[in-house]
């Protein structure tokens, strides 16, 4: 397949008055290599460089208590006999917060100063593949059960990971989009807004902390979220309360 004009374009473009290359500059100091980006490095890099100096984003960071989710997660994989990551409740949660908050299911059309606002609940993840980020789509998560959305996750996850592409049929179409540092780390972070959507729901690694409760001390587990929102299109009073029923859903997993 021939890359466009576009794809091939510099990701940062050299000024014109210096005379000398960064490898060049580079090599000053030592040894070094270059590696060529992949095909799907260059068209997230150029979306990426494109959603953030074209949205405003702010980010809101909150926390879930998922003490009572975990104990379920692992009875429904017993029960399965497979391995139920949390993603899928994730996935639940959000539907469940999108419905209270439906300007967060939403696209910006700025040229006629409307909001669309979407009848469906397409949620796209953040998968590391070999060649790159890619974003698969789990469409109608709300009438898919856990279990369900778990076995598509895996599906697509592995077919992402071996083959290193997906169909852009598996890649379109998103409402809102989860992005998973869970299982490398992190206190929080600042995702990137999947465009045309207006908000991505940050996921780090879940943590154990001590609390008070009736003058003794319970441990809970702790799972950060980092809403990223356009401003254009959501204030903070939204995102916050936004945040507030996302935790409400993870804290009572048998609603989800």
């Amino acid at each position: 397949m021939n890359e466009s004009p576009e794809i091939n374009r510099p990701l940062i473009t050299p000024d014109a008055n210096s005379e000398r290359s960064p490898q060049s500059e580079f090599a000053a100091f030592g040894r070094v290599k270059d590696r060529p980006l992949s095909r799907i490095q260059k068209l997230v890099a150029s979306a990426m460089q494109k959603n953030w100096s074209s949205i405003p984003h702010v980010t809101h960071h909150d926390e879930a208590d998922i003490s009572s989710l975990e104990l379920l997660r692992r009875k429904r994989s017993e029960e399965l006999g497979v391995k139920l990551t949390l993603l899928p409740f994730i996935m639940k949660a959000a539907v469940a917060a999108l419905r209270r908050f439906p300007d967060l299911n939403s696209s910006l059309d700025a040229t006629r100063n409307i909001l669309i606002l979407k009848d469906y609940y397409h949620i796209g993840f953040a998968v590391d593949g070999p060649s790159g980020l890619l974003v698969p789509v789990v469409r109608d998560a709300d009438t898919k059960s856990v279990a369900e959305i778990g076995r598509e996750i895996a599906e697509v996850v592995d077919l992402a990971r071996t083959k290193g592409y997906l169909p852009l049929t598996r890649m379109s179409g998103g409402s809102f989009t989860i992005s998973s540092l869970g299982a490398v780390g992190g206190l929080g972070f600042t995702p990137i807004i999947n465009a045309p959507e207006v908000a991505v729901m940050g996921i780090s690694k879940t943590n154990r902390r001590p609390f008070e409760a009736d003058g003794r001390i319970d441990w809970r587990t702790m799972l950060p979220l980092s809403l990223s929102y356009d401003h254009r299109v959501i204030n903070g009073s939204m995102a916050g309360a936004f945040c507030v029923a996302f935790a409400e859903a993870l804290r009572q997993p048998e609603s989800l």
